[in-house]
């Protein structure tokens, strides 16, 4: 009698969705008594839910022996289809393809249509889609949707029309596919279905809006989705892939803090034996902030991690070296790395760089011609994020070749499509050109009100390199000397602001203790400065630090 009041207790939890609680019931039960295989099924989602993957998997297995041996193949085929659906997220492609035959193989048995029918059609709408068929894919997709109708299971009807979603994005149908988006999301926010798919819907439609750089629906939705999680206190929605897209967004929004978080969580989660295909696209985003927030250290091994991972460090490495103050470096590796991009949405994710780094390598008729590229592919995609990020390289250009009225007229274009969209780093970014422009014409309280605004975003952010260069713009007579710190020297001088001694510097920057005295003889040189005192100084007033 105990141990039935307990399993009802931990059923009555697993309803209402109490998952670490009915997880800890289940499991006392089943150290008195085996579990039913339909207990056991739950137990798997309760620490599939909590983030338990590897402990999940053993208990599907343990679920489909015994749905076997009851003679349920319904429920065995099932519980086989879950098993291989997630191992081909964890990339073990033959593994996953033998448990979703032996699903078909027991369904074949069961001589009946079954709902598990439709789910199996999932796998391989996506391995179409993704294999340059959308078409197909979309087939496969409605059918699993008409099956999912038949069967009344919400589940599987919103699985398929996200997947409808996608594959019409990649053929072309943008409008139909984000409005199938926003349906099968309001299905989600809604709670009308269930948990797991919650997380593995809202992770694909983000992947969707990044696909066509719908930054501001990836933003709302994913504001959305974390409000319904706040109310699934114990639930671990996002896996590994998820996670880098909502650092991602989150990076985009300006929240770099939380974007660094997530990003870090995702590289713990990729990183769980077995290791996941995307880890590198885990450490690339970890590399990005950090090279974003001037932690130019940090941010090279994170680019390294990447490369490890399997995933090009580029544009961010390129800029990197420019940080650095090596033009030379990033031109040569961004060059190569445009070179061997050949699909439009690759190409144009990286030639706003590539427009940069060759400006600062004086080649302008070669950043004429990517710019010239990178309109062309915006207009193409008609994306917002696209429009703006050409209008701020045409504008940057046009300062190069001496425009300051062409070079403004595209700057405030930029300038007013990052603000709708709420990308607030690009609009400082471009409101420095659009002060120096301003100067180029003689309008100095244009000028210094951009450059303010500017500085203060960039502050708030926590822009260190972005705010080193601004100094270059802001305070154009200080001596050349003074403006030419380079990205390792501007990581000594703030350590020598907080007050550290050489050897701590050199400790917290895996440098010998040479080395740094060499590179504060540099700065000292570099900003006419004697002493540490003098530099601390220096680098409050310009705000290094």
């Amino acid at each position: 009698m105990a141990l039935e009041g307990a399993i009802e207790q931990a059923r009555a939890c697993y309803d209402r969705q109490a998952w670490r609680n009915a997880r800890e019931l289940f499991a006392a039960v089943d150290r008195e008594t085996p579990l039913e295989p339909d207990d056991v099924d739950r137990l798997a989602m309760c620490a599939y839910l909590l983030g338990d993957e590897s402990d999940a998997a053993d208990l599907l297995s343990r679920a489909h022996q015994g749905f076997q041996q009851r003679g349920d193949l319904e429920q065995a085929a099932w519980c086989a289809f879950k098993i291989g659906f997630n191992l081909l997220g964890l990339g073990q492609a033959a593994h996953a393809s033998g448990w979703l035959a032996r699903s078909r193989r027991m369904l074949d048995e069961l001589g009946r249509e079954s709902v598990v029918h439709g789910y199996l059609l999932i796998p391989d709408a996506i391995r179409a889609s993704m294999s340059g068929d959308p078409s197909r894919g979309n087939e496969l997709f409605t059918e699993a949707v008409a099956i999912g109708q038949r069967f009344g299971d919400r589940d599987l009807v919103a699985i398929g029309r996200q997947g409808i979603g996608r594959t019409l994005l990649r053929m072309g149908r943008i409008a139909e596919g984000v409005a199938l988006f926003d349906e099968v999301m309001v299905s989600v926010t809604a709670g009308e279905v269930s948990p797991i798919v919650a997380g593995d819907v809202y992770c694909s439609v983000i992947e969707g809006c990044h696909e066509i750089f719908d930054l501001r629906r990836a933003h709302e939705w994913t504001a959305a989705l974390t409000r319904w999680c706040d109310r699934q206190a114990d639930t671990v929605p996002y896996r590994g892939s998820c996670l880098i897209r909502r650092a991602e967004v989150m990076r985009a929004h300006g929240a770099w803090g939380d974007a660094l978080g997530e990003a870090e969580r995702a590289c713990e989660r990729l990183t769980l034996p077995p290791p996941k295909p995307a880890v590198g696209a885990a450490h690339y985003q970890r590399a990005e902030l950090h090279r974003l927030r001037g932690e130019l250290a940090k941010s090279e091994e994170a680019y390294r991690q990447a490369s490890e991972g399997g995933r090009k460090p580029q544009p961010g490495l390129a800029l990197l070296r420019l940080a650095q103050g090596d033009v030379d470096a990033a031109l040569a590796s961004i060059r190569r790395f445009v070179d061997d991009t050949r699909d439009r949405t690759g190409r144009s994710r990286v030639l706003g760089a590539y427009v940069e780094i060759l400006l600062a390598a004086g080649d302008v008729a070669a950043a004429r011609q990517a710019s010239n590229e990178l309109s062309d592919i915006a207009t193409s995609l008609d994306a917002p994020f696209l429009h703006a990020t050409a209008a701020h390289a045409r504008g940057a250009l046009s300062i190069a070749e001496d425009d300051p009225d062409g070079a403004l007229a595209e700057l405030e274009k930029a300038c007013e499509i990052w603000r709708e969209i709420d990308a607030p780093y690009e609009d400082a970014r471009t409101r420095v050109l659009v002060g120096v422009a301003s100067r180029q014409l003689g309008d100095v309280d244009t000028s210094d009100f951009e450059l303010a605004a500017a500085r203060r975003t960039f502050q708030r952010l926590g822009a260190v390199t972005d705010l080193a260069r601004l100094d270059e713009v802001t305070w154009p007579s200080t001596p050349r000397g003074a403006r030419e710190l380079t990205g390792r020297e501007l990581e000594v001088l703030a350590l020598i602001a907080t007050g550290r001694t050489n050897r701590a510097i050199a400790d917290a920057l895996g440098l010998s203790e040479k080395t740094v005295a060499r590179h504060v003889s540099n700065i000292f040189m570099k900003v006419g400065v004697s002493s540490r005192a003098a530099a601390t100084a220096y680098a409050y007033r310009r705000r290094l630090v």
